[in-house]
């Protein structure tokens, strides 16, 4: 299920988007980005609807993916009914 991150209180959101940033540990090449710009990142993600909220009522928690990442979630679960 989607969750509008624009629902979560701002302290909630921040904190699940820094809690997603550190457990990711993405690459960014030669380049070393702070945390700090990382949230902003994926913050900027959310807003323009690249990256979405979602809760995983199978797993009990909320998770960060891209838009694309969760359309397949959602043909994966077509294909196995």
């Amino acid at each position: 299920m989607i969750i509008p991150y624009q629902q979560l209180d701002p302290t909630t959101l921040n904190n699940l988007i820094e809690h997603y940033v550190l457990r990711e540990g993405t690459d960014y090449g030669d380049s070393e980005v702070s945390t700090e710009r990382k949230v902003e990142q994926v913050h900027t993600q959310l807003k323009s609807g690249e990256a979405l909220l979602v809760y995983s009522e199978l797993h009990e928690s909320v998770n960060i993916v891209s838009k694309a990442q969760f359309h397949a979630m959602q043909t994966q679960e077509y294909d196995y009914e």
